[in-house]
């Protein structure tokens, strides 16, 4: 059976859903294949025993409004559905450090009082230099809105009415590449100062100071620390922006097909020509998109379609661990009415933020949002972001003893960061799961259960989602700008407008944009 489309994505995840969404909206006829029979990819949400569970990342910001610098939003209201999501807004979250336990809250002043409390004068000091030297930065990272980027000559049309603020942030912008580190070596001695933005880097990149690009937490200074900022959790979940985009996808002439597992990319003649269904379909296309990470892209290809060189040097692309997930159904009753909805816990800075089970990360959703649970029971979230090594897991087999008995040993450590919330946590579980690296390779159909590329800011940038074999582009977090749902959207809208013309995309602007 045979069947065909102008352009085919591979994998449903939100940088393949943005950019079919979007190019859609561009007027091409468009097919998504997701081999899971959930769309959403790492952001999908799922049920159990009547409790909505986010899959992965649930800590969003500038997607409650319009004019955000958010690349998600931009696609969302490109696509006709920015609105149609309804979002709680929240500004706080917990902590639970070796400094003590406290709740802190986006934007500068309640920080630097923090900042007080723990470590004194010297320490605001500090944070107040590192605002100084971040806000030119900040202000540089927003200056070009992603959704005015694209891969050909065509962008000098979309940017240059952008080229004024480029210019007159060019000093700052001549530093966004560099390691984030340089900046905190420059400015703040603190200790603390430092461990906490090592600590935002790691949630944001999977990659500590070191090796996180001045220009993505640049980004962040600029969304999380300007005055009246809020963070924002999408009611009905993580799901709720999936289903908006697969709303824009649909309604613009697009599809969706889940449970439609790809096993090859097809090429003739030197060029990407469809994909081969495991059903024995084929879908013929003038351009293949895979939103599968490039370690498992390359396996799509046949061997010979690829430069050698090119698959070599990918192949070697360094990877992110993977992760350890308790999903929980609880009983809520007699809990604190002012339970955050995040909280994070870290043992010992001095293990380094990204050593196993050291940072763990927590999220009480139904704090915001009841719904995603049955009257007076809560739904809870706990995982250790991209610290969990693929090699205790490696080999086992699901069914076995031995599985069930690591997947009990290692999430022991999450259970006792969730005790020091809710102490009598065990005894109100209605509901448990435990994924585990094995369970991401599965369901998500990444490389080794991995987060993705672990490309340090030192090393360079990311590479873009271009490919050698012509027809194959690349979207996801194995291209630029690289990891995170800001990073994937973008993505998507990049490679979207490319393939779209200079009128279209200066059209979408003026809609999105102003």
């Amino acid at each position: 059976m045979a069947s065909s489309s102008n352009i085919i994505i591979i994998g449903s995840g939100i940088g393949g859903l943005c950019c079919g969404a979007l190019l859609a909206r561009y007027g091409h006829r468009v097919t998504i294949c997701e081999s899971h029979t959930i769309a959403g990819g790492a952001a999908h949400g799922f049920e159990r025993g009547g409790y909505t569970f986010d899959s992965g990342p649930s800590l969003y910001s500038g997607l409650s409004y319009r004019g955000s610098t958010n690349p998600l939003r931009h696609v969302l209201d490109a696509v006709g559905e920015g609105d149609s999501i309804t979002w709680a807004n929240y500004d706080t979250w917990g902590v639970r450090i070796p400094e003590g336990d406290f709740d802190t809250t986006v934007g500068n002043d309640q920080f630097a009082e923090v900042l007080q409390t723990l470590r004194g004068e010297a320490a605001v000091e500090d944070w107040r230099r590192l605002q100084n030297v971040m806000e030119p930065l900040g202000k540089a990272a927003t200056a070009l809105p992603p959704a005015a980027l694209r891969l050909d000559l065509g962008a000098l049309q979309t940017v240059a009415p952008y080229g004024w603020d480029l210019l007159r942030n060019a000093p700052a912008l001549t530093q966004s590449s560099k390691p984030f580190s340089t900046v905190l070596d420059r400015t703040t001695q603190d200790p603390f100062i430092r461990h906490w933005m090592n600590l935002l880097c790691f949630l944001l990149s999977g990659l500590p100071a070191e090796g996180t690009s001045t220009a993505e937490m640049a980004f962040m200074f600029a969304e999380w620390y300007r005055p009246g900022v809020t963070l924002d959790y999408p009611i009905g979940g993580s799901a709720a922006m999936v289903d908006a985009l697969v709303r824009g996808l649909e309604k613009h002439g697009g599809t969706l097909r889940l449970g439609a597992h790809v096993e090859q990319i097809l090429v003739d003649g030197g060029r990407a020509t469809g994909v081969a269904l495991r059903s024995g379909e084929t879908i013929t296309a003038d351009t293949v998109i895979s939103n599968a990470s490039i370690w498992d892209t390359l396996k799509l290809v046949p061997e010979v379609a690829l430069p050698k060189a090119f698959v070599e040097e990918r192949q070697a692309t360094p990877e992110c661990p993977s992760f350890l997930h308790l999903h929980l159904g609880i009983d809520g009753a007699g809990l604190p009415e002012d339970l955050a909805c995040h909280y994070i816990t870290i043992e010992d800075w001095e293990r380094g933020i990204d050593a196993p089970q050291n940072l763990i990360v927590m999220s009480i959703p139904t704090v915001l949002d009841p719904s995603l649970a049955p009257p007076g029971k809560h739904t809870i979230h706990v995982y250790t972001p991209a610290t969990e090594p693929y090699e205790l897991w490696q080999g086992l087999d699901r069914r076995s003893d031995e599985y069930a008995a690591l997947k009990k040993e290692r999430a022991e450590p999450l259970w006792r960061a969730l005790a020091r919330i809710i102490p009598d946590v065990r005894q109100r579980v209605e509901v448990e799961l435990v994924g585990t690296p094995l369970t991401h390779e599965r369901f998500l159909r990444c490389h080794r259960g991995s987060y993705g590329p672990a490309i340090s800011a030192q090393d360079g940038l990311f590479p873009g989602p271009k490919t050698p074999l012509e027809g194959l582009l690349c979207v996801g977090g194995s291209t630029f700008p690289g990891i995170g749902l800001p990073a994937v959207a973008a993505c998507g809208l990049i490679t979207a407008n490319t393939l779209a013309t200079v009128s279209q995309q200066r059209q979408m602007l003026r809609e999105v944009l102003g």
